[in-house]
């Protein structure tokens, strides 16, 4: 149909053409990061292989230490590197904000607070066993025997003799009934405890046996005294392995030195040993010594005393004959003559 419209109708077409997205640039970024991380791996790799273990130790520390450097300066510390690469090593710690160097204990100041501590452990345990004998039927009635003191070795309890109460009978190392009660009763709580027993036995300055000093039987005594306080403990609880040591200390040690005949010098002292007085123990014992004999030498012939005794003269044919008297203190069991009490 013919259009008679005075104005003619324009027609525009117009065709859209694809484009691509745009993608941006990150992954350029990507690609930088990991470039990046592969030269700082065969940085890594090359200064590993190329440095002996000196550095390596250097470089080890220095990353322990990040505050070798400090705000763009070098501070003094145990392990430090130069910036131009080569490792140097300093004796002094480095210091900082958050550790004031002043305050770093000695080994002597170390010693001194482990010391304060023990013994602050001490005084507490001593006021615990104070408790436990008030609060015992079978402890209370014997304070009066009972000594209770923190000594240089560490906690020790002392049942000491009264006269009309002693813990044996004379010149004997048979308990009395009351006095085994005694340490049943304080075994089980020894037996709790972290420290290692010393039992130490003493006697008066009463004479047994001869005259003479080499005769004297309070060391005797006194050791198996100590002993048979060792046996009650243990067969009341206390383990073979807490007792450190049984000593026999004879009149050597009176509680009252200007009266070493006085009945409370007959006494058991039991002493909870410190660290200290412990591994002093062991090293006497030679525990943790290295041994070492004299000599690997055979052992002599057992003849070989008998020119010896031909050479030394007079002292060994006397002592021979003090051996050979009839009322010796060597027997066993002693003369008839002898007393003991």
């Amino acid at each position: 149909m013919e259009n008679l419209s005075p104005h003619q109708n324009i027609i525009v077409r117009r065709y859209k053409k694809g484009k691509h997205e745009d993608h941006g640039g990150a992954w350029k970024v990507a690609m930088a990061d990991f470039a990046l991380a592969m030269m700082a791996l065969f940085l890594v790799l090359w200064v590993i292989n190329s440095s002996n273990e000196q550095q390596l130790a250097s470089i080890s520390g220095y990353f322990q230490d990040p505050l070798a450097f400090e705000e763009g300066k070098k501070v003094p510390s145990k392990y430090v590197i130069d910036l131009g690469g080569s490792p140097s090593q300093a004796d002094n710690i480095a210091t900082s904000e958050s550790i004031d160097p002043e305050k770093i204990l000695q080994a002597d100041e170390i010693e001194s607070l482990a010391d304060a501590i023990e013994q602050k452990r001490l005084e507490e345990l001593k006021a615990q066993i104070e408790q436990r004998i008030d609060a015992s039927p079978t402890l209370s009635p014997f304070k009066n025997q009972l000594l209770l003191d923190i000594t240089t070795e560490g906690l020790r309890l002392q049942i000491v003799d009264q006269t009309n109460r002693p813990m044996f009978d004379p010149g004997s190392a048979h308990l009395k009934y009351y006095s085994e009660d005694i340490l049943w009763e304080m075994a089980p709580m020894l037996a709790t405890l972290d420290h290692r027993l010393s039992i130490t036995g003493h006697t008066d300055s009463s004479r047994l046996g001869g005259q003479r000093d080499e005769e004297d039987l309070n060391w005797a005594l006194s050791s198996l005294r100590a002993d048979a306080a060792r046996r009650a403990l243990m067969e009341a609880g206390v383990p073979k392995e807490q007792i450190a040591q049984v000593i026999g200390m004879g009149d050597t040690a009176p509680l009252i030195p200007d009266d070493p005949s006085a009945s409370v010098n007959r006494r058991i002292a039991i002493v909870m040993l410190n660290h200290t007085s412990e591994h002093n123990v062991l090293e006497r014992s030679g525990t943790k010594a290295d041994v070492e004999f004299i000599n690997d030498a055979p052992p002599p012939p057992s003849d070989a005393r008998k020119p010896v005794l031909n050479k030394t003269g007079s002292l060994i044919e006397k002592l021979q004959q003090e051996r050979e008297r009839v009322d010796n203190s060597y027997d066993n069991p002693p003369n008839k003559g002898e007393v003991f009490w």
